[in-house]
């Protein structure tokens, strides 16, 4: 049960894929100037990446090693499509908005490096938490980091005003930087700072 647990709290902190690892940056960059497609991003990987992990899991046994990555690519690029039509059914507007990086998920180094590390090599419920896992502690930082930008950049929080008139009033006003690919590469930074700076066990690391 520890070693279960170990694989879904693990990746939130002490080895997060974005701020340890450093994987997934390109979508920090890309999609979190709004927390609403972040989420909509955040919910999509941890789909990919649980019914991926589970399925590589399952075949393990049946793929030939020379032919792993392309299998792999495949049973991603699967799940991708499917969680894009979905996507398009139910949530258009938000499919649009994230168009192509949707897609881009299938070469995402957290789902490809969890596949070849660890679902390749560990039963299905274990693969499932590790994906799981992952896709959380991918989820939190993507979805913090919108936060902050869509909050400080424009103001408002799943596109509803979140800073009072009141504060407008006296002089506030929204920091349009923050809307700027260079400040969520900045903000994803003080992130792993805080990080570091209160985790002995990462500072010894680096």
């Amino acid at each position: 049960m520890s070693k279960n647990k170990v694989l879904l709290t693990d990746p939130l902190d002490d080895n997060n894929p974005i701020t340890v690892q450093v994987l997934g940056i390109c979508s920090a960059l890309a999609i979190t100037v709004q927390l609403k497609a972040a989420i909509v991003m955040s919910l999509s990987v941890i789909a990919v990446m649980a019914a991926s992990n589970v399925t590589i899991s399952i075949l393990r046994d049946l793929i030939p090693n020379r032919i792993r990555i392309i299998v792999q690519l495949v049973v991603v690029a699967s799940m991708v499509v499917l969680v894009d039509q979905v996507l398009r059914a139910y949530a258009y507007d938000v499919s649009k908005e994230l168009s192509i990086f949707i897609g881009l998920i299938i070469t995402n180094c957290i789902v490809m490096g969890r596949l070849e590390a660890f679902a390749l090599g560990n039963g299905v419920w274990r693969s499932f938490l590790d994906g799981v896992g992952n896709a959380f502690g991918y989820a939190w930082i993507l979805i913090l980091v919108a936060f902050f930008r869509e909050l400080l950049g424009s103001g408002k929080l799943l596109g509803i005003q979140a800073i009072p008139d009141f504060i407008y009033e006296m002089g506030y006003v929204d920091n349009g930087l923050m809307l700027l690919s260079p400040m969520a590469l900045i903000t994803v930074g003080l992130i792993i700072w805080v990080q570091r700076s209160r985790n002995r066990k990462l500072i010894e690391q680096g």
